[in-house]
């Protein structure tokens, strides 16, 4: 028998299945369906986590004061991800110059930039708002901004009363805002001299002014503190060691022999994303393995209903078998059959998964992780679905094995008999 009259034999059987063959195809649609919108929304969110990290810099490391116990030196983060919020921290020792002068030092290292943050009052026109306010160093800080420039330029040495301001607040809290504008910012005036693209991180809800001008902003022209200092590393391969020199180099300057003592915390970018992505991946084949028990039970199901079929079409197997088909057709035959139903059951899956995902993606496209980080998104990848089908046919053809192999032993005489 031929594949083509095989294939369209096993079809007719389908299209006239009773009811409880599609009921059995629900459960493949279930498995299915739940196995693609997992997968794709913990794909999305690993991709959208990576492109976050890349416009945050992936070779910059932060250090801030204050030390969770939580989370150790070499990951800020790991509080939030792993042990929930956590109030057990060191008092907090402000960042000094000298922290900056000892991280210079070290091997890998290519900038330091101490920074100090506030809020202020700010006036442009008619408009008022309370604005994040960032002091960096105008020397190296456009080695950190991650934001390209939509018209201006940054920060020069010999600027003093000027300020670059994110896109956001250029755009949507002081709209119209241009460079060469004046803001009021504080009860001074400053030039705004740069406006930075709105990428979607933090940097498009801040205005960015030299340290030295903040601190006098904030009467307070002699401090050398700072709320947090960046490093841009040389070899981001090199990021968990450069972690470690400089806690082990800032812990010996600031006078700490015990761990417990530390009263800083160095994060870096690619830790923190290989917690992320461990914790997403582990949450995912837990939740896949829990998806793929109704795949098991939709195979119960399809071996049910085979065996129901073989026993319904045992004179028409008979039939077959006196005008002349062999055992392998019929075989062939019952294997097509129940491949189909797996078929069936993966194409509606595929759709229900992707409808699923799409809906989940939509409801955490606004959430955020930190206050910065979003992991609404979904990829849907070809190989998955291919899979996807592959998975569904694959485990009806082996539910429907030994149904099919019972109705091709069955013998002709006994077969025209059967009432």
């Amino acid at each position: 028998m031929k594949i083509k009259k095989a294939f369209q034999l096993a079809f007719n059987i389908l299209l006239h299945s009773k009811l409880r063959s599609w009921l059995t195809i629900i459960g493949i649609v279930i498995g299915i369906a739940a196995i693609v919108s997992i997968i794709s929304v913990t794909e999305g969110a690993q991709a959208n986590l990576q492109n976050q990290l890349n416009s945050f810099g992936a070779n910059i490391l932060t250090v801030t004061p204050g030390f969770s116990r939580a989370s150790g030196a070499s990951g800020g983060f790991r509080t939030v991800f792993e042990n929930g919020p956590s109030s057990s921290t060191t008092n907090q020792k402000n960042l000094t110059t000298n922290d900056v002068n000892i991280i210079k030092n070290i091997q890998n290292v290519d900038y330091v930039m101490g920074t100090i943050s506030s809020r202020e009052s700010a006036a442009y026109l008619s408009n008022n708002a309370s604005v994040s306010i960032e002091g960096v160093d105008p020397l190296v800080w456009k080695n950190f901004v991650s934001s390209q420039l939509s018209s201006g330029r940054y920060l020069g040495s010999g600027d003093v009363n000027s300020v670059v301001v994110g896109g956001n607040v250029a755009n949507s809290v002081f709209s119209g805002m241009t460079v060469n504008s004046q803001i009021d910012i504080g009860g001074q005036l400053f030039r705004v001299v740069g406006i930075l693209k709105q990428s979607g991180n933090q940097e498009d809800s801040q205005v960015f002014m030299p340290i030295q001008t903040l601190r006098n902003l904030e009467a307070n022209p002699s401090g050398n503190y700072f709320n947090s200092i960046s490093v841009e590393i040389k070899d981001t391969s090199l990021s968990n060691q450069t972690v470690n020199d400089i806690t082990q180099n800032l812990m010996v300057s600031r006078g700490i022999f015990q761990a417990k003592n530390q009263d800083f915390t160095v994060t870096s970018p690619q830790a923190f994303q290989a917690r992320i992505s461990s914790a997403l991946g582990s949450t995912s084949i837990f939740l896949a393995a829990i998806a793929a028990i109704s795949l098991i039970v939709g195979a119960v199901g399809i071996s049910n209903t085979m065996f129901t079929s073989v026993m319904e079409k045992t004179r028409e197997i008979g039939i077959m078998k006196a005008i002349g088909a062999k055992n392998n057709d019929i075989l062939l035959i019952f294997l097509i059959n129940s491949g189909l139903i797996g078929l069936v059951g993966g194409i509606g899956g595929v759709i229900l998964g992707i409808i699923g995902a799409g809906f989940i993606g939509s409801l955490t496209s606004g959430s955020q992780i930190g206050g910065r980080l979003s992991l609404g998104s979904v990829y849907i990848n070809p190989v998955l679905i291919i899979g996807a089908f592959l998975i569904s046919i694959i485990v009806g053809m082996i539910a429907g094995v030994i149904p099919a192999y019972r109705a091709s032993k069955l013998k002709p005489i006994e077969a025209l008999r059967y009432e």
